[in-house]
């Protein structure tokens, strides 16, 4: 039986490297791409001297570069020689508090985190209509609700959530399925300066999890499933009023 062939964007490092060193263990060949191509090339010796009857393929890619995101994804795809499963890691976080001057990296984050995933969602979908396949977005647990302090973080996961619970109806009938997946704090670069982090796992395992939740095709999963699939729960269903008496900030 042949290989699963599998492209990840933003694979330079956190979960997006996690998850290539983990599909690598289980015989995936893999495309990946980031922004900065000396890190993505050294991942590719690693893999390339543990996996050598593997296809590792790498691409210098700005998600943000939306012109450029198909033809690097069909690039990536001639290279392993077909596509099952493209996974919309790439994201930023940060943004800081509304009204504080700091709308511009308010913006980055929504554009990066949404725009940026379905460009390359967008560009999966093209290339998998005649072969089928599975799409696969990285989304987050702060997307299950506003969060203070993160509000732009928080609406571009609950908007990229959104988008793929939309695209999973609409594609279904080319034989591609959709996976909403939602991490909460995995101890990743992108969170590391945050001071609170409940139920933290570590990238390794978070990785192993994402992995699983894949090869199941599931339609929607939290990492871990618990304690945040319950919590999940309670975030979404909580009454506006009591949601805003737990996260309001107090006057400094």
């Amino acid at each position: 039986m042949s290989a699963k062939r599998a492209i990840i964007t933003g694979a330079r490092s956190g979960i997006g490297e996690a998850l290539a060193f983990e599909l690598a263990a289980r015989g995936y060949d893999l495309g990946l791409t980031a922004r900065r191509i000396e890190r993505l090339e050294e991942i590719e010796e690693e893999l390339a001297s543990k996996h050598p009857d593997l296809t590792i393929a790498v691409a210098q890619h700005d998600v943000m570069e939306f012109e450029t995101t198909a033809p690097i994804l069909e690039q990536l795809k001639k290279r392993l020689g077909g596509l099952d499963v493209v996974v919309a890691n790439a994201g930023v976080g940060g943004s800081g508090a509304v009204g504080s001057g700091q709308f511009e990296s308010a913006r980055q984050v929504v554009e990066t985190n949404l725009v940026g995933a379905m460009a390359t969602v967008d560009a999966a979908v093209a290339s998998m209509r005649d072969s089928g396949g599975q799409i696969v977005g990285i989304s987050s647990v702060a997307g299950f609700r506003g969060l203070p302090g993160s509000a732009a973080y928080s609406a571009s996961k609950a908007g990229l959530s959104a988008y793929l619970e939309a695209v999973r109806g609409e594609v279904a009938r080319y034989d591609i399925s959709v996976s909403v997946v939602c991490p909460g704090n995995i101890d990743t670069p992108i969170n590391s300066k945050v001071k609170k982090r409940p139920f933290l796992i570590s990238v390794e395992d978070g990785a192993k999890r994402i992995a699983d939740a894949i090869e199941t095709q599931r339609l929607s999963a939290t990492v871990p499933g618990w304690p945040w699939g319950v919590l999940g729960f309670a975030m979404r269903n909580v009454p506006d009023r009591m949601w805003l008496r737990m996260t309001r900030k107090k006057k400094r």
